[in-house]
């Protein structure tokens, strides 16, 4: 199997931005791990395994049902890759958020094994 290129990760950012769970969960390992911007542990909340990874992702959507990652750059270098993007999303309660992010990726056997996020702390913005 090929290493993902940076075409690759312009199709992840779309599926993302379709919310097609499915698209995004087929670009993953059986064994992936997403690393969320925030969370208890050092890396953020870990998802672990495709059903745990899932979900999350799910969640996030429905947390901010016109979530969107704009304004993408994508690299790859080895077994590595990042996107730096503009997330956009507004929550059900009406917060607005816009801040710059970067997904840091791990690949295995062409696909993601890691998607590590790193979001600015940003207050919600008045739109």
């Amino acid at each position: 199997m090929s290493q993902p290129d940076v075409q690759f990760l312009k199709a992840f950012s779309d599926a993302l931005n379709r919310h097609d769970i499915d698209a995004v969960m087929d670009m993953m390992t059986e064994d992936c791990v997403f690393h969320a911007i925030a969370g208890p542990e050092l890396r953020g909340k870990s998802f672990v395994g495709q059903s745990e990874v899932r979900q999350a992702l799910e969640n996030a959507w429905k947390t901010a049902p016109d979530a969107a990652w704009v304004d993408g750059e994508h690299f790859v270098v080895g077994d590595h890759g990042f996107s730096e993007t503009t997330y956009q999303g507004t929550t059900a309660d009406g917060a607005r958020s816009e801040a710059r992010m970067v997904d840091v990726f791990t690949f295995r056997d062409g696909k993601i094994a890691v998607k590590n996020a790193f979001r600015k702390n940003r207050p919600p913005i008045d739109v």
